[in-house]
């Protein structure tokens, strides 16, 4: 909790507006790889409690649309078209394309994450399999030349894992934020120029 509290980046958070201290994440890696434009099209996966729709939405203003999803309740967010549901499920993933009302995705973001259970092997699985949800969408929704953006952690599946999205993406970056906090498992791949 101490460090919780002590955090620079959640009192950075609470002070500029941000639901929580990943915004910050989402900002230092647009900032690096210039993600988010105007006028994009967005896709929020896991964006429970809001802080990277929070960015998203500044990022692509007005004549752009940002929709997110999480399996747990996320407050609303002007701008921000919300889908409360399991991402994993055929019901959910057809609410979500219906929102996009036929179009094509510019950006897709995932900072997607499952449930820990504290075993490690089945969390990495849990994980992975979050990750391979987020490319088969980012496949069939993403315009060609199009960015994703995902959460994920080294172990078991992730090597095929990168392999996969290499395949489908020009380019693929490894990145960690100042932001995440060293002791975590977590780092970012940012694929652009989907083919």
């Amino acid at each position: 909790m101490d460090e919780h509290v002590n955090d620079p980046y959640v009192k950075r958070a609470k002070a500029e507006g941000y639901r929580s201290r990943a915004a910050y994440k989402l900002i230092e890696l647009d900032r690096r790889d210039r993600i988010l434009a105007r006028g994009q099209i967005v896709v929020d996966l896991g964006a429970a409690p809001g802080s990277w729709s929070q960015v998203a939405v500044g990022r692509v203003g007005a004549p752009g649309r940002v929709i997110a999803l999480d399996l747990l309740p996320v407050q609303p967010l002007a701008g921000v078209s919300m889908i409360e549901g399991d991402f994993s499920t055929d019901e959910v993933l057809e609410r979500l394309v219906e929102a996009l009302e036929g179009r094509q995705v510019d950006v897709v973001l995932s900072d997607m994450a499952p449930n820990l259970s504290g075993i490690a092997v089945a969390d990495q699985a849990r994980a992975v399999a979050l990750g391979e949800l987020a490319l088969e969408f980012a496949e069939a929704h993403l315009k060609p030349g199009g960015v994703l953006v995902m959460k994920v952690f080294q172990g078991s599946g992730f090597t095929e894992l990168l392999a996969a999205i290499r395949r489908r993406f020009v380019s693929v970056q490894a990145r960690k934020p100042d932001a995440s906090r060293d002791r975590s498992a977590e780092m970012f791949l940012v694929a652009r120029g989907k083919r």
